[in-house]
């Protein structure tokens, strides 16, 4: 169990990094009201300036309603809405030592230095499109594009970067795909020489050589996925042992399966008792600093969910009450106090070691993804008709920033918050409000840890979705 107060890591700028279409749109991305399809002058980094109460600078980019997700299946309509740049300021973050350092900060390897090359990338599924998106957050542009799935489709919508830098990414329609985000770690894989995206195009499935594994899952429902810390090899320079987190569901049965992140096998699936017989499952998923699975339903009564990493162990919680709300709880993610996180309309936070939950009232403007502050005593950064940044401990609701509306939210490691939704990602910095946008997304729809951010935040110098 983790403790509430422990401080198990703060989140370190050096990213240790290992480096056809389906054009039916689910309900996550059809209640969007937005166009996915964009064009070249839409794929450029826009910047607009809002004052703290949200007056001021229009923001950049499309608009977005935020409905709740639904299944992407065609007999989904019948369900009920659900489911830097120049003059950045330097790190935002608090930092300690960099994991790897020795003397002067470097890696040791061969009896040379070895530094790991510094970058933050954020990785949006384009879910009408069947690709996920590779985004430099310091210059808000595009670096590559890639098919998640041989057929094209998948209907991709979770993406979870690692320790080491390397993104899965799970489809709605079932499986699992890992990219590098190094290009020096990727390989010639069929024979005509090295061939990866480097913009906003997906090469064919059979080209692209960043590409790591892809299990193809056969789930009517899969939708979490996250990575869990693994452990740090000094002498190596390089984070070992990354196992994958997800969870499906065929029928009224779900399971939780633990996958080999180097090798692409699973190593143990479990089965989770007790949910409610919905076309969802469980909905978001997160890890703690110990590397356990936590998720939630959303149309399952949103129910809690722990498996322990070590022992498969699983524990299922009654979720909170939504009481007064006029839709499901909704995102979630675990912050490093170890607080389990719901938020919608409301925000509940779950103290894993009293079994309870706290519930706030309304949040301005909230409704969707969240994700906390590497800084125990930092905010809780909140989507939906903006981005709003809320007080852990008292609920109050102390930043309100405006940016189209949104399903996924993330903090990149120089701490700018991140908006995601049909074809844009919009970027704020914290202090000024200002926003600078990307419109060249496909109908993205990102809820998960898209940026590691959350994952270093528990797990990153210790050992969200």
């Amino acid at each position: 169990m983790v403790l509430k107060n422990s401080l198990r890591g703060i989140a370190v700028v050096f990213a240790l990094a290992a480096c056809g279409s389906d054009p039916t749109l689910s309900e996550e991305e059809a209640g969007d009201g937005v166009n996915p399809t964009a064009g070249d002058d839409a794929a450029t980094a826009v910047t607009a300036t809002a004052d703290a109460d949200g007056s001021g600078g229009a923001t950049a980019g499309g608009t977005a309603g935020v409905d709740a997700d639904a299944d992407a299946d065609a007999d989904a309509d019948a369900d009920a809405d659900a489911d830097g740049a120049e003059g950045m300021n330097p790190v935002l973050l608090d930092v300690l030592h960099i994991p790897d350092a020795g003397e002067g900060g470097f890696c040791q390897s061969n009896g040379g230095s070895k530094k790991k090359p510094e970058f933050s990338y954020l990785w949006a599924a384009n879910s009408s499109q069947g690709t996920i998106s590779k985004i430099d957050t310091q210059t808000v542009t595009e670096v590559g594009r890639f098919a998640v799935r041989p057929d094209g489709g998948g209907s991709p919508s979770r993406t979870s970067v690692s320790l080491s830098g390397n993104v899965v990414v799970a489809s709605r329609t079932s499986g699992i795909t890992k990219f590098f985000a190094n290009v020096e770690d990727c390989t010639d894989t069929n024979g005509n020489g090295f061939q990866t995206s480097g913009d906003n195009v997906a090469l064919a499935w059979d080209q692209e050589d960043c590409r790591a594994w892809f299990i193809d899952f056969q789930y009517t429902s899969q939708r979490p996925v996250a990575w869990a810390p693994g452990e740090f090899n000094a002498a190596r320079c390089e984070w070992e042992n990354e196992m994958v987190w997800t969870a499906g569901r065929n029928g009224a049965v779900d399971e939780v399966i633990l996958i080999d992140g180097d090798l692409g096998i699973v190593v143990d699936t479990v089965a989770v008792p007790g949910l409610k017989a919905d076309s969802f499952g469980l909905y978001g998923g997160a890890v703690d600093s110990a590397g356990d699975f936590w998720a939630t339903g959303w149309a399952t009564g949103n129910h809690l969910v722990r498996v322990t990493l070590d022992t498969m162990d699983v524990t299922v919680w009654d979720g909170p009450s939504s009481t007064g709300q006029t839709s499901h709880w909704y995102g979630m993610t675990v912050d490093v106090n170890g607080y389990v996180w719901n938020c919608a309309q409301k925000l509940a936070r779950f103290d894993p070691i009293a079994e309870m939950w706290t519930v706030s009232a309304d949040i301005p403007s909230g409704g969707s993804g969240c994700m906390a502050d590497a800084d125990p005593d930092g905010l809780l950064w909140v989507g939906g008709s903006g981005v709003v940044g809320v007080n852990r401990e008292t609920f109050a609701v102390e930043a309100t920033w405006p940016t189209p509306s949104s399903y996924g939210v993330s903090i990149d490691f120089y701490g700018n918050i991140w908006a995601v939704n049909g074809n844009g990602a919009h970027r704020v910095d914290p202090a000024t409000g200002t926003v600078t946008s990307y419109n060249g997304l496909s109908g993205a729809y990102t809820y998960s840890d898209m940026t590691g951010y959350a994952l270093n935040t528990v797990g990153g110098v210790g050992p969200s979705g």
